[in-house]
């Protein structure tokens, strides 16, 4: 299948409540009439959808974005980085590289790389800097004074130090560059303190959507998809009226098994799994994490993102979709009232999404590789094989669920495939195995309404925990799906 894809950006902003989207009304400042906005989605009811945290879809986004557009290019940001060290981090810094006018780097986080962590101290200066442990802590002290640091910053480690780097009070944009549940707290005191969030951190919205939408609205603050399926949406969704969005389209690579048949995948799975397990860990287009390139192979990523664009841009499930695209080039589209279909298109670079995560709503001149379709040749495109792929199910009934289903999803997930990628005898498919035990496990807890933090991260140390007990027997249960 071929397509030839015209792409355009226009503009828009601010953020609304959690509450279920039937209709969209605002008043405006030059005429007293009410100017009353059609419901989204496909079936034109609006059932299903809820208020974006992402800054779309309102009269109040556009206006903010078309303000925020006129002011030019010449905006400084202060920004704080979670996950310094890792993908996500440090291609934030190359982004600052290249734009030093625009953005001062004003705290870092990271696990315990005290190495890589002292390099990125003596270039970018931070007031503050954090590592994952006393030890590593203590260690950049000792390397930072070796080197001669003479702008020492305040050295701070553990989770309170994540939160003491998203919260320093200078910054006005935090970068959640670390994985999973870890990002939840320090994002949740960042919000509060008013920063905007250039969000790379799934699990956020993933385990947190229930509290996260409600403190967006309450304290006025931009979600700003970092990654590039949802920053593919926002792009496409610039400019586009309140109820004018119909429908979402994920684009997929397709992960490591893409060109596998499930009988394939299964028979490879139990006759070589060592090699299913180096498979699994190699992403064929992406330079990304460990954590992720094993989504991608189990498509538990692209689930997860559904989850995501629903508390992102308020789409209902059922509007919408994925689709596999080999190539990575098309990021993803939206679906207009008229049936139109924008996309966003580029090379798969991560820097991308991420710049404009950070200089949102402008559009800085980069240094990257333009993107030449001619040099493309075709784009491809076909449906993802959900028995092939029993994550992607799991992930849009723990969404459907709501509440704190999508916490337990998340956890297990985390957990199944941390200890898939630690080498402790669990099998490629025994982590929907897993997953699907842990929710059907929940449904006895299952807590819908007024879902708070502590409920989100008390289902999270369960699933967790249930997943770690469950582990050796998992290979011998079978899939309800």
């Amino acid at each position: 299948m071929k397509l030839s894809l015209a792409f355009s950006t226009i503009l828009l902003s601010q953020s609304s409540a959690f509450t279920t989207l039937t209709s969209t009304k605002s008043t405006t400042t030059t005429s007293s009439s009410l100017n009353v906005f059609s419901p989204p989605g496909s079936a034109g009811t609006g059932a299903g959808w809820i208020d974006p945290s992402a800054p779309v879809n309102t009269p109040e986004s556009l206006q903010k974005t078309l303000s925020e557009s006129l002011k030019g290019s010449t905006f400084q940001k202060r920004i704080s980085i979670l996950g310094s060290t890792g993908s996500i981090g440090t291609q934030t810094l190359d982004i600052v590289d290249a734009c030093p006018d625009n953005f001062v780097v004003d705290a870092l986080s990271a696990g315990n790389n005290a190495e890589l962590m002292c390099e990125q101290v003596l270039k970018y200066k931070p007031k503050v800097a954090s590592l994952g442990t006393p030890e590593a802590a203590k260690k950049l002290k000792e390397l930072l004074v070796k080197a001669g640091c003479t702008d020492m910053p305040e050295i701070v480690h553990g989770a309170e130090g994540i939160v003491e780097a998203a919260t320093v009070s200078t910054a006005d944009t935090v970068v959640t560059g670390i994985v999973g549940a870890a990002g939840l707290l320090p994002t949740i005191e960042a919000i509060k303190l008013g920063k905007d969030i250039a969000l790379a951190n799934k699990e956020t919205l993933i385990s947190g959507g229930p509290v996260i939408n409600p403190l967006v609205e309450k304290h006025g603050i931009n979600m700003l998809p970092a990654d590039s399926e949802h920053s593919a949406i926002f792009q496409c969704l610039q400019g586009v009226p309140p109820g004018g969005l119909r429908r979402v389209i994920l684009t997929a690579s397709g992960g490591a098994f893409r060109d596998l048949s499930k009988d394939e995948l299964f028979e490879m799975c139990e006759k070589d799994p060592r090699a299913v397990q180096k498979k699994a860990t190699t992403h064929p287009n992406w330079d990304m994490g460990a954590k992720i390139t094993l989504d991608s192979a189990t498509m538990m990523n692209k689930g997860l993102e559904v989850i995501e664009a629903h508390y992102l841009f308020g789409a209902s499930y059922d509007d919408i979709d994925i689709v596999i695209h080999p190539q990575s080039i098309v990021h993803s589209m939206v679906e207009t009232q008229d049936t139109s279909c924008i996309a966003q298109l580029g090379w798969a670079d991560m820097r991308l999404p991420i710049v404009y995560s950070v200089s949102w709503p402008h559009r800085l001149k980069m240094p990257y590789k333009p993107l030449n379709l001619a040099e493309i040749g075709s784009l491809t495109f076909k449906a993802p094989d959900v028995e092939k792929y029993p994550c992607i199910r799991l992930a849009y009934e723990a969404g459907r669920q709501g509440g704190t289903m999508t916490a337990v999803l998340n956890a297990a997930n985390e957990a199944a495939n941390e200890m898939f990628r630690e080498d402790v005898g669990l099998g490629f498919l025994d982590i929907p195995k897993l997953i699907e035990g842990a929710m059907e496990a929940h449904k006895d807890d299952f807590k819908v309404k007024d879902v708070t933090l502590d409920d989100i991260l008390s289902c999270d140390a369960w699933a967790r925990e249930y997943v770690a007990e469950q582990t050796k027997n998992v290979a011998k249960s079978a899939l309800i799906l």
